[in-house]
């Protein structure tokens, strides 16, 4: 079908929740590239915004999806399942959880840790902690409560009165959390670096204050590793950077590679709190995703990826500082990895983001002057290379 009838049809029947979107529709992906319906090639250096980890139609991820759906999709949570018992050790083995629970989102499993940490509180005689802290400019979901959680106004105001429960804190502002703590805290949640409102890292010594206030509190921490985890910032685990262990961690994103996938990760302490009847899923935890996830993180630690976004990661901002220094185009580079923010010195981040498309590069912009870059784990020097100039180019039509 040509990309004009596809068009036709997402408009008339689809609900507009979108917008109008880039004009393009994929019909395959290969490594580093995706091909709309006229054969033409982009490169991906966005991924699905940090889901493809491995690319696209990676051998191995393809065999486990193939290989699990010639025998069975789906099995009830009611019987135990082989791939979702390997997936749990597996992570427990290369985290510091002790525990797993499988969702289907990034949501789904936020909303997972804060019943958690709310009925950590309850069985353990405190029912009057149940208030959650978070960090402006965050985002964790969608849904009712994790839009109450998200510290963006723009996706709360169509959803008030929102849910109670949750103050919201300026990022590395330990006076102000502190401040925020009272009787009914429960925990203290965030992201070890805000992905959807800019590319903004947590500062370690805040970090490290905010688990010795969760210590001194009795409060839980609450690491949000959805666009963080699993590679992306040079190592599995966006905590490891900061020398500190959260009580309860989620995941999502590159987690099954693009199959839909979430994980609540937590020390036995707090995971313990849930018992038969009190959290449950239909789909979560079912044998394609635990498949599926088995072999995204089964090919990261034995093809090295991490040690490569690390890599990668110093050598693109490299890449972009050297740009930086010719055109006086860019304010500031942010991340860590292969989790970039390209804050630009004007309001011409939509404007280059849709060049870029028009040269076959595929990245996502935040606001009117922040360009976001998160490429799949695989990404080369030479794939590097190539993006920087056409970047450069790009640039160079708005001085």
């Amino acid at each position: 079908m040509n990309l004009t009838k596809i068009m036709e049809m997402d408009s008339n029947y689809y609900m507009n929740t979108f917008g109008r979107r880039s004009p393009v529709c994929f019909e395959y992906g290969k490594g580093m590239k995706l091909y709309d319906t006229n054969g033409r090639e982009y490169y991906d250096f966005l991924a699905g915004i940090a889901v493809s980890a491995l690319g696209h139609s990676h051998p191995a991820l393809v065999e486990a999806i193939k290989s699990q759906a010639e025998k069975f999709i789906h099995c009830t949570n009611l019987y135990y399942i082989e791939s979702q018992a390997k997936l749990a050790k597996l992570l427990v083995e290369i985290s510091c959880a002790d525990r797993v629970f499988f969702a289907n989102s990034g949501a789904e499993a936020n909303e997972g840790a804060f019943k958690l940490a709310k009925i950590y509180y309850k069985k353990n005689g405190m029912p009057e902690k149940f208030g959650i802290i978070t960090l402006k400019n965050s985002f964790h979901g969608r849904t009712l409560t994790t839009v109450a959680a998200t510290g963006q106004e723009k996706y709360q105001k169509p959803y008030a009165p929102l849910m109670p429960g949750f103050k919201h804190v300026p990022l590395n502002d330990l006076d102000a959390l502190e401040a925020a703590v009272d009787d009914e805290t429960c925990a203290i949640m965030m992201e070890p670096i805000q992905g959807e409102s800019g590319v903004y890292p947590a500062d370690i010594e805040y970090v490290r204050a905010v688990r010795k206030l969760c210590d001194e509190k009795g409060l839980l921490l609450i690491f949000d590793e959805i666009q963080t985890g699993i590679g992306r910032t040079g190592k599995l685990f966006g905590y490891e950077h900061f020398g500190v262990e959260p009580d309860i961690f989620t995941l999502a994103k590159a987690l099954a590679g693009g199959v839909p996938f979430g994980a609540l990760c937590a020390k036995e302490h707090v995971a313990s709190a849930f018992e038969p009847g009190d959290h449950g899923t239909t789909f979560g935890g079912n044998p394609l995703a635990c498949s599926a996830s088995l072999a995204v993180l089964n090919t990261i630690l034995d093809d090295n990826l991490c040690d490569n976004a690390r890599e990668m990661g110093l050598y693109f901002r490299s890449s972009l500082e050297k740009i930086a220094k010719k055109l006086n185009a860019i304010s500031e580079i942010r991340g860590v990895g292969l989790m970039i923010g390209i804050q630009l010195s004007d309001n011409k981040a939509v404007e280059a983001k849709n060049k870029l498309f028009e040269k076959g590069f595929l990245v996502g912009s935040i606001g009117n002057n922040i360009i976001r870059v998160l490429p799949p784990l695989i990404v080369t020097k030479a794939d590097i290379d190539l993006f920087s100039s056409a970047f450069e180019e790009v640039l160079g039509l708005f001085i």
